[in-house]
């Protein structure tokens, strides 16, 4: 059984969006770590918030 298509669009109520936002952070900075771990790669990501915080990982040797 395939699932549905669920439309990418923005979220309307801002605390919703900031929590969500915080949680798909987390999400993107552990998959950036994983990937610098398996494949021994250097990463760096940069992510700024809707209020123009600056968010960063990067990965060392």
């Amino acid at each position: 059984m395939a699932r549905e298509k669920i439309k990418i669009r923005k979220i309307d109520n801002v605390t919703a969006r900031q929590v969500t936002f915080s949680k798909r952070r987390r999400g993107l900075f552990k998959k950036a770590e994983e990937l610098a771990v398996l494949c021994d790669a250097e990463v760096a990501l940069l992510v700024f918030s809707a209020t123009g915080k600056l968010f960063e990982y990067s990965s060392s040797r």
